[in-house]
């Protein structure tokens, strides 16, 4: 299945900052994998709770995964569907930084307004750093989908300073952002999926539904950039999956959770 980018899809990304794909995997496939996301019990141990608005007793529930294994969320985050639009935009060859899973149960949730640059800069040297969101269940303005401010990536990085768990940008640029750019809904249908650049501001409300929204949100860089930290880059080279060893790896991972 051919995902590339079209030249205007391209410019969009680098202008706005956000690029919606619709349907990028089939919604059966969108399906398994979250069937799979329920019934795995490394979901259950090691989900963690994030308190990002302090005092308001709401947690982010979230699985944080630093390497690529043999599983379903691997096997999405290494897909030449997902990558080959983002060697595109970056004409680059990526790199996988993390993967979260992330369990939006009704009445939990919420991310207050930031830049996943503004979490990373000390790690990387270039500002080419990447998220991707991939829809399990529908993301709906009801049950608390990605928000974004559009162009905001050409703000560059702002300073971001502590709340709960999370980094929130700079509060009086981001009035200034919402004052003088357009916010935008990005809602998802199972399967679609939500490319956003690192420095593009973004938010999210809680789950106010009675609708789960589960998804996987994955980080790359393009090879190019430069990790500075001391330690040792986390970083792994992908190696682009075709359908068929992504299928292979849903079918593994199905196999294992319903032993």
């Amino acid at each position: 299945m051919s995902t590339a980018l079209t030249v205007d899809q391209v410019e969009q990304f680098r202008h706005d900052g956000f690029l919606v794909v619709e349907s990028l995997f089939d919604p059966e496939e969108a399906r398994r994998v979250l069937e799979i996301s329920h019934l795995d019990p490394e979901i259950a141990a090691e989900a963690k709770d994030n308190e990002n608005h302090e005092g308001d007793g709401v947690a982010t529930r979230l699985v944080y995964r630093p390497n690529l294994g043999d599983n379903a969320y691997s096997a999405l985050a290494a897909s030449q569907r997902l990558v080959a639009p983002m060697e595109q935009i970056y004409s680059s060859p990526m790199c996988h930084y993390y993967t979260l899973n992330m369990l939006k149960d009704p009445g939990t949730g919420g991310w207050a307004w930031h830049q996943d640059y503004g979490y990373h800069y000390k790690e990387f040297f270039y500002p080419n750093y990447i998220s991707v969101m991939v829809a399990l269940d529908p993301a709906t303005a009801e049950n608390g989908c990605l928000r974004v401010v559009k162009g905001s990536n050409r703000l560059g990085r702002l300073e971001h300073s502590g709340l709960g768990s999370q980094l929130i940008a700079n509060r009086d640029r981001v009035d200034l952002a919402l004052e003088h750019m357009e916010e935008i809904t990005c809602e998802l249908s199972p399967g679609s999926v939500l490319y956003f650049d690192g420095n593009i501001l973004h938010a999210s409300h809680q789950n106010r539904s009675q609708q789960s929204r589960w998804s996987l949100v994955i980080s790359y860089v393009p090879a190019s950039n430069v990790w500075v930290k001391q330690e040792p880059s986390t970083i792994t080279r992908i190696e682009p999956l075709d359908d068929g060893a992504l299928e292979e790896a849903i079918a593994r991972h199905e196999a294992l959770v319903n032993k």
